[in-house]
């Protein structure tokens, strides 16, 4: 079976959602492939409950090779429409004027702050701030969460306590400090890409959506891209055609292994899994670079945390709060805090912290049944870095990659809550 389009996207992400609402507005015919379901869940539109929907159907959990200690450190990404936008913490975090500035030094030409930030006021709608830093008319939702926890709330006390700055928009003049982030939901529900950007094309003849399919390479003539390969869950084989481009959007560790299994990569790396080589790209699959992360755990000697807040009748009152009044605990992101730190002292913040008001079950730690909080620090410019590669030239087969992670044993601490 076959088709034909302007472009083909392959992966429903942030990026994938937002090109296919470019491009459809320009009035091309546009095919978007995700290899997971729809985001059809009210598990992905409440913000509380994201953590139920890792490690579902709608969620790759990917382990790298053996790291420190031998351990295989699980890295989840988005397997539904909207990607990690449908399945993360909400956080509206931009980054440092620096970064993209470094970018265009670097060579990536039109990428510097004073160039994206015109784009990224055009996309925000903010519900708080304006001005020269924030947009309001956007497509894009942003807003202060509806629910604040008592921990969360501490955390931010205790740091200024400490002497840290407080600071109430990360996405400002100065990113330094701490204080409660400002998430991209609204009316109390996520909003992903897939919500902001393709329900607003449903019906549209120029957008084909396709959900449940593995995509197995991309074709190529003549050296050069010119449509894609999938299947489907009934077992059928597709290949689309590209009048204009293909688009490849599936992600850091996806994307590099749909270029290898089509034959574009490390030629000693595809020969040795029999995949003839159409275009020798030894950076394919290199460099790969990941945000260092360590959680430290703190029980809390009263039972405050949200543990056992999603069990019973407990639940049930939160659930009925929510879908009456779009109020209450279940529009928490559960992220609400944190801050950024710099502990080089060079100017930057090198160091974000995401407070949780809970002690989040972990594949090393399994189910933790006490009360208390985490705190989880994250490194923002790693210097280590990791590779992707393909275990076998079946799409089906996960990849393997070695990380750029490495986290240190886990530290329980006891605190009093606020």
């Amino acid at each position: 079976m076959s088709a034909e389009y302007d472009y083909i996207i392959a992966g429903a992400g942030s990026a994938g959602c937002t090109l296919a609402n470019r491009l459809v507005n320009a009035g091309k015919r546009v095919l978007i492939v995700e290899a997971g379901p729809a985001d059809n869940t009210r598990l992905i539109d409440m913000p509380a409950t994201f953590a139920k929907v890792i490690g579902t159907a709608r969620s790759w959990i990917y382990e790298s090779e053996p790291s420190v200690g031998g351990r295989r450190l699980p890295v989840p990404q988005g397997r539904t429409l909207g990607g990690g936008s449908s399945i993360n913490a909400m956080l509206y975090v931009r980054g440092q004027p620096q970064d993209y500035d470094g970018w265009r030094e670097l060579g990536c030409t039109g990428w510097g702050w004073d160039e994206v930030l015109p784009v990224f006021r055009r996309l925000e709608r903010n519900e708080r701030l304006a001005g020269k830093h924030h947009g309001i008319e956007g497509p894009l939702p942003v807003s202060d969460p509806r629910h604040r926890h008592p921990l969360s709330l501490a955390y931010v006390q205790a740091a200024q306590q400490a002497g840290y700055r407080y600071n109430d928009d990360f996405n400002g003049a100065r990113q330094e400090g701490v204080g409660f982030y400002q998430t991209t939901t609204a009316n109390g529900e996520r909003q992903s890409a897939a919500k902001v950007f393709l329900r607003p094309l449903a019906g549209n003849a120029n957008l084909t959506v396709v959900t449940d399919a593995l995509v197995t390479g991309v074709t190529l003539e003549n050296g050069a891209a010119s449509g894609l390969a999938y299947t489907t869950s009934d077992g059928r084989n597709h290949t689309a055609t590209a009048r204009a481009e293909v688009i490849l959007t599936a992600g850091a560790l996806a994307t590099p292994k749909l270029m290898m299994l089509s034959g574009l990569g490390p030629a000693e790396h595809l020969a040795g899994l029999g995949i003839p080589v159409i275009r020798n790209m030894p950076s394919v699959g290199r460099d790969l670079q990941d945000h260092v992360a360590a959680p430290v755990y703190a029980l809390t000697r009263q039972p405050i945390s949200l543990l056992g807040q999603d069990r019973g009748v407990k639940a049930l009152r939160h659930g009925i709060q929510y879908l009456l009044c779009r109020s209450g605990l279940f529009t928490s992101n559960v992220v609400e805090s944190g801050g950024f730190f710099d502990t080089d002292g060079d100017g930057r913040p090198d160091v974000q912290f995401h407070v949780l008001p809970v002690m989040i079950e972990s594949a090393e730690h399994g189910s933790i049944e006490r009360h208390g909080m985490e705190l989880n620090p994250c490194v923002l410019r790693p210097k280590s870095r990791g590779t992707v590669g393909l275990r076998s030239r079946d799409a089906a087969d996960p990849i393997r990659f070695t990380t750029a992670s490495y986290p240190i044993p886990m530290i329980s601490l006891c605190c009093s809550p606020a």
